[in-house]
Order: C-alpha cells, then structure tokens, then sequence
C-alpha cells in the first residue's frame, strides 16, 4: 500500500506544488495552535503549583516530625546520672509488665496501681520540662532520679502485693 501512495504523490506531485493548501486552512490550523498552547500554559502552572504545594507540605513536615536535637537530656548534665536514669528506666518497663502480667486475677487492684504510677509518670514528665529552661538543672536531675528510684520501689511493692492476692486467692480456692 505504501508503494501505491508513494506512486500516486510522485505521479501528482506538480499539482501538489502548484495548489497549495488555502490560507483558510492556515487560518484555521492557526486558530486550533492558539487554543493549543493556551490549555497548555494552564497546565504547566497547574503544575508547577501542584509541586509547589507538594515541595512546602514536606519542608513543613521535616520541620515539625524531626526531633528536637536542643532538648536537653540527663546524660548531657551528668554521664553517671544518664547511666542511672537509664538503668532506673529498664528496670521500671520490666516491672510494669511483670505487674501487668500478674494483675489479670485482680484487675481493680491493677488499675489503682496504674494510677499511682501514672501520676509518678506525671511527675517524671514535669521534672523533665522544667530541666529545659531551668538553671539549677543539676537539682532537677536529681529529682528526676528519685522520682524514678521511687517509681521503681512502688513497682515492686506492688508487685508483691498483687503476688500475695494471688496466693491468698489459690488457697483459699484449694
């Protein structure tokens, strides 16, 4: 079919060159080109605002998701005294779960307990804002460690107790 067409235009191509195309069809190509371009131009700034919102949305979550690196923590006031959070710390996790682990035959006496903690926890999380503007932070660090020395002796009374509940519980069931 290719070979017919070339044929056709090599046999006709002088009345190709001597009748051009009208300019009413230049006009009219013209017109669509306009109309062309212009749905472009929206287009490309449709997108340049679509990457323009996309590129601000992330600088603002970088900003507000990245961690506070100016916090001050214990270990930057004392190394011994991060070792000891960190220690107090541990041993604090290992207790609540033990204790909730234990708390499934008494879960009323759990939930006083968890009370009791969460305002030691309360406590913790004050110590620990007042150590970002305060002076004396030497002090607060301290608190902040006896609070957790506390936290952690509260824990394992209460572990106790609940460990007695539920062995007064099994003997008075046999």
């Amino acid at each position: 079919m290719s070979n017919k067409l070339e044929n056709f235009v090599r046999e006709n191509k002088r009345s190709f060159n001597e009748k051009g195309p009208s300019d009413q069809l230049w006009a009219r190509i013209e017109v669509e080109l306009d109309k062309k371009e212009s749905k472009s131009k929206k287009i490309k700034l449709y997108q340049w605002m679509s990457v323009a919102a996309v590129l601000i949305l992330s600088v603002g979550l970088y900003f507000n998701l990245r961690p506070n690196t100016n916090e001050i923590i214990v270990a930057d006031i004392n190394a011994d005294y991060g070792k000891k959070a960190n220690r107090f710390v541990n041993i604090i996790e290992e207790k609540k779960d033990s204790l909730q682990l234990h708390a499934v035959g008494s879960p009323e006496l759990y939930n006083r307990f968890k009370n009791d903690i969460a305002q030691l926890d309360s406590d913790y999380e004050k110590l620990r804002q007042q150590l970002q503007t305060s002076t004396n932070r030497e002090e607060i660090v301290r608190a902040m460690i006896k609070n957790l020395e506390i936290r952690s002796n509260i824990l394992s009374q209460q572990l106790n107790i609940i460990n007695q509940v539920n062995q007064f519980k099994k003997e008075n069931i046999i």
